[in-house]
């Protein structure tokens, strides 16, 4: 063999043996996340290995390896998973600048241990053949007695009504918080759903006048069946604003490869990504430089709440009794 051959092949060997890595374990649907990946390989040339599990599992995973985990990134979605992990030790502190600039401060870990990438709103749907937008105002008017026997809810098993209520708890106190959930249990038009698509397909089908939703729901259905009966009222908006919550992601606390790590959440956040990660499911880009797709756009502008969505782990444990007291399922 020639020696230039040789030396050729050696140089592409080591350069695959050596070629630089980031390990994700991720709880959001494969499907969503590695197309964009791809194009961040092929920008970069860095290898993106995506560990697909749910939230839970994957945070054991992670304590269970310890610093011998191979993960150098946790990607969830919600606040309070994402806080969790931050509570269970398995993040760690980034300083980036371009992460602090390309991502408001509501919608990242004061601790800089996670950050924001996509933002996702809770708000009210109504049955439009039955309810005019006047009626409608806040999410705690509908605890209020004329809505009796006409509200639909997802259970409160499910993270992201906890993460409501927390957030709930933050801005009213305990108080005011559990007489707006026991008016919402008062006003149940049926036992609860087990997730936000079957309650607003509930709304349609006129089993209930009302709702409480995450608009990409309602997005992905009315693309599905665009003549439902089903109506966005953006809750709020003569107060704090609009609850939102976040998908995002971490570095792990042993994290093999922390510099790529920080530089891929930086490219994620980066105006030139928050497209692709965003519009696949029909969320919002957590960079207010970057706009909506045209389809979430069309919702109309509204206000969101910009109490920090770190409130939704901090005061998660007591929004969970507090639903269990006065018997929200």
């Amino acid at each position: 063999m020639k020696p230039m051959l040789l030396a050729a092949m050696i140089a592409a060997i080591s350069g695959s043996a050596f070629a630089e890595e980031v390990v994700i374990y991720s709880s959001r649907g494969e499907q969503l996340i590695k197309p964009i990946l791809d194009v961040y390989k092929k920008e970069t040339g860095v290898d993106v290995k995506l560990v697909s599990d749910k939230e839970g599992p994957l945070m054991e995973r992670l304590r269970a390896e310890g610093s011998n985990t191979p993960a150098d990134i946790l990607m969830t979605v919600d606040a309070g998973n994402l806080w969790q992990a931050s509570n269970m030790g398995l993040l760690k502190a980034v300083k980036s600048p371009t992460l602090n600039a390309n991502i408001p401060v509501h919608l990242r870990d004061p601790k800089n241990e996670w950050f924001g990438l996509s933002v996702r709103a809770r708000t009210l749907f109504y049955n439009t053949q039955k309810v005019k937008p006047g009626q409608l105002s806040s999410y705690e008017d509908l605890a209020d007695p004329k809505w009796k026997g006409k509200l639909c809810l997802r259970t409160s098993k499910k993270v992201y009504n906890q993460s409501l209520v927390a957030m709930f708890l933050a801005e009213y106190g305990p108080v005011k918080t559990e007489r707006i959930v026991k008016g919402w249990m008062d006003n149940l038009a049926t036992d609860v759903f087990p997730d936000d698509t079957k309650m607003l397909e509930a709304i349609a089908a006129g089993q209930c006048e009302v709702g409480i939703a995450n608009t990409y729901y309602y997005g992905r259905l009315m693309k599905k069946t665009p003549n439902l009966p089903v109506g966005l009222f953006w809750a709020n908006q003569n107060g704090k604003g609009s609850h939102v919550n976040v998908s995002g992601a971490g570095v792990t606390r042993y994290a093999k490869n922390e510099k790529g790590a920080v530089k891929l959440l930086e490219w994620l956040s980066s105006a030139k990504a928050q497209n692709l990660y965003a519009d696949v499911d029909m969320e919002y880009p957590v960079n207010t430089k970057v706009k909506p797709a045209p389809e979430v756009a069309a919702w109309g502008p509204f206000k969101s709440s910009l109490i920090n969505v770190s409130n939704a782990g901090t005061r998660q444990a007591d929004a969970v009794k507090l639903m269990d007291r006065v018997g929200y399922k």
